[in-house]
């Protein structure tokens, strides 16, 4: 059974290589390793390194699963396919991998709840999977929502790219996303980090999609002399080297489905400030000490301070709490091993 990628958002650049540093993107280019020759579906045909682009009404439905990221639109997906083929059936996978309640209009809820209650649906937390199985409950009528099929991984990250730790002369703090999207609430982060820096040495990195490092926002930041913006590490290596220098990061997001970049910074080292939300939550080790009620911005610096000025102390607190290395209680429950494992039962268990 040959697998088709479905995500209007993917970029290919003129070597054939699927670009970007954004979850979808990095999303994308792991499915792709765990199902060689697989295709991307696009609007030309096309060759690329280690993958194909095909049209969608090129797709064999006879042989062919369609993994959809971009999952409001199954029920098109599917029409098009049936059609083009000369009336097979089209075998369609949803792949949830952002937050549901993130959809602002009614309109894409109700579509998201019926494409998920019609085709097998695979998302990438489990607090991804009992979103989608609200709003399919909530949505869609019994008999369908009955009928639905559903399962769920957490996405993890590959341990072998983590790079040994070098300890910064000045403490580094990440901005732990890409976009300065207003659920990411930047200026909540720049706010917690502006007080700390007034009686604590560190230095502040921003890393930003392009689209958002041409911003306003981005701009004013970029003039301040403890903050350094910029464009995306150019390979995994490097945004990895780049974590390896990390001392801590400020989670500020309203909401996640996951939070990869969060497990990504903590496997490779850096101490975690969070909020005391349930998607934090359900990353981390209960009795987790650096959390601060949420908006509570007086209570995230004194904690990001606290990791700035006692780091070791913190990372041995960490280590405490898991009776062993809190790194390794981070690696040990978010490989991607898992997700390989259980991604590739799920097309199995639905498509043999």
């Amino acid at each position: 059974m040959r697998i088709a990628i479905k995500r209007d958002a993917t970029l290919i650049d003129e070597g054939g290589r699927v670009t970007g540093h954004d979850a979808g993107a990095t999303l994308v280019r792991r499915i792709l390793r765990i199902f060689p020759d697989s295709s991307i579906i696009g609007p030309v045909a096309r060759r690329c390194k280690g993958f194909t682009v095909m049209p969608l009404e090129s797709i064999n439905p006879d042989d062919t699963v369609i993994i959809n990221m971009d999952v409001v639109d199954s029920l098109g997906t599917w029409n098009t396919v049936y059609h083009a083929s000369g009336g097979n059936i089209p075998k369609i996978m949803n792949f949830v991998w952002f937050p549901v309640n993130t959809l602002e209009q009614h309109v894409q809820v109700c579509a998201l709840a019926l494409s998920c209650a019609l085709f097998p649906t695979f998302a990438n937390s489990e607090r991804t999977a009992a979103e989608v199985r609200e709003v399919v409950e909530r949505w869609t009528v019994q008999p369908l929502a009955q009928k639905a099929e559903l399962s769920w991984v957490n996405l993890g990250f590959r341990l072998e790219h983590v790079q040994p730790r070098h300890e910064p002369d000045t403490p580094v703090v990440l901005y732990p996303a890409i976009y300065l999207a207003n659920r990411k609430r930047p200026d909540m982060f720049m706010d917690i980090v502006s007080a700390v820096q007034e009686d604590t040495d560190l230095r502040v990195e921003v890393r930003l999609h392009e689209s958002h490092l041409v911003s306003e926002k981005a701009m004013e930041y970029s003039q301040l002399p403890w903050i350094w913006v910029g464009s995306l590490t150019a390979s995994r290596a490097s945004y990895w080297q780049a974590l390896s220098h990390t001392t801590a990061f400020v989670a500020t997001a309203s909401e996640e489905s996951y939070g990869l970049s969060y497990v990504e910074a903590m496997g490779a080292g850096a101490i975690g400030i969070f909020p005391d939300l349930p998607w934090a939550r359900a990353l981390l080790p209960d009795g987790y000490p650096f959390m601060y009620p949420d908006g509570d911005e007086d209570a995230a610096a004194d904690l990001l301070r606290w990791a700035l000025t006692e780091t070791d102390r913190c990372r041995a607190q960490l280590d405490e709490l898991v009776s062993g290395s809190f790194v390794s209680w981070i690696h040990d429950r978010h490989s991607d091993d898992a997700f390989d494992r259980e991604i590739l039962a799920a097309v199995k268990e639905w498509f043999s």
